[in-house]
């Protein structure tokens, strides 16, 4: 198995891969899911990968049989349920037996825990599953303001035939913060409208040589990015550094024309100083997947403003999506585990990504 730093999956460049060789250990899967999730059905197919078996699933911890687990000594656990926090430290601590943990999603911030960090296991994610959809996203959500499409709604709502100006998409500044596979693919795409790209990420060495990035900024030059981006493409990962980091000082330094687009977590950004920043014109828009709170609030003002594009975390929700997740984990990862292959996907459990 690979620590975190290894190889991670892409969907273009993804092959049919031969796993044909010896299989040197069995792979006994824990599934920690709802035992009716029909996007788990790979896993209980008759075709599991050689020398794998699915030992238990239950959605909660008091749903297993312990002594069952004990027997069995489960050392993989597959986990796609959302509220997989505290069931998964328990079994981490009833069970020694378990080597690896894998995240159906990308994000892994519903599992971290103080007993996750401190135990001697590998977690892998999904990592490339939804990045895609989510870069076709910043773009509509992009064109979304560029060209006005509220107005266009209205306009066609109230059969008026007015024209007006619209602004182009070519040679405005897309800035990127949190520049993995999601923060990639928009800037690819975004580099295909004739876009300048700025990307923001812990390692700018990473990404020198990016053909996508303009420029690569250290995480403490923030600032730099909200100076210069039209707009702004929030794609990391929720850990204790990125919680709030958008806050004041970002909304202050940003254009004041600029949009905030959110398709990380929605604690990312201070929700109050962005509702702050709406309404005091610090800047022009925003469009967001995600919220700090979901579903959000019918109270929260952010539903009543014109200038939010709302979408109900839903923008990586393709109709395949989550079954795709789960044949990742089935057909690529499961038979590099047991063939002792260096699995896919591996992330820092401490960091959190």
């Amino acid at each position: 198995m690979t620590p975190a730093g290894g190889k991670f999956w892409n969907r273009e460049t993804s092959v049919e891969n031969d796993y044909s060789g010896k299989v040197t250990k069995e792979a006994r899967i824990v599934c920690l899911s709802d035992p009716n999730d029909p996007n788990n059905d790979p896993l209980y197919h008759k075709d599991l990968p050689e020398g794998c078996r699915l030992v238990a699933v239950g959605a909660s911890y008091e749903e297993f049989d312990l002594e069952l687990l004990q027997r069995e000594k489960p050392n993989v656990v597959f986990v796609s349920h959302p509220k997989s926090r505290e069931p998964l430290a328990k079994l981490l601590d009833e069970l020694p037996s378990i080597e690896w943990i894998h995240s159906r999603s990308a994000g892994i911030d519903f599992i971290v825990s103080e007993t996750l960090s401190n135990k001697n296991v590998i977690v892998t994610n999904a990592k490339g599953m939804y990045s895609s959809t989510l870069a076709e996203y910043t773009m509509m959500a992009i064109s979304y303001f560029a060209k006005d499409l509220p107005r266009l709604m209205k306009q066609k709502q109230n059969k008026e035939w007015i024209k007006y100006p619209v602004e182009e998409i070519r040679g405005k500044t897309l800035g990127i913060i949190g520049y993995g596979d999601i923060g990639r693919a928009a800037a690819k795409l975004a580099n295909a409208y004739g876009m300048k790209v700025i990307a923001l990420r812990r390692r700018p060495k990473l990404s020198h040589y990016d053909p996508y990035c303009n420029e690569v900024l250290h995480e403490g030059e923030i600032h730099t990015l909200m100076q210069r981006s039209d707009y702004v493409l929030i794609a990391a990962p929720l850990t204790t550094q990125t919680r709030g980091m958008i806050s004041k000082k970002e909304f202050v330094n940003a254009k004041s024309n600029s949009v905030i687009i959110n398709v990380g977590r929605g604690p990312i950004i201070d929700e109050p100083e962005l509702i702050e920043a709406l309404n005091s014109n610090m800047i022009r828009g925003a469009a967001l997947d995600v919220t700090s709170v979901e579903p959000l609030p019918e109270t929260s003002p952010l539903w009543t403003f014109d200038n939010v594009l709302l979408s109900p975390h839903n923008m990586d929700m393709t109709v395949t999506f989550m079954k795709e997740s789960t044949e990742f984990f089935v057909r690529e990862n499961l038979p590099r585990y047991n063939r002792n292959i260096p699995l896919l996907n591996p992330i820092d459990k401490v960091a959190g990504y």
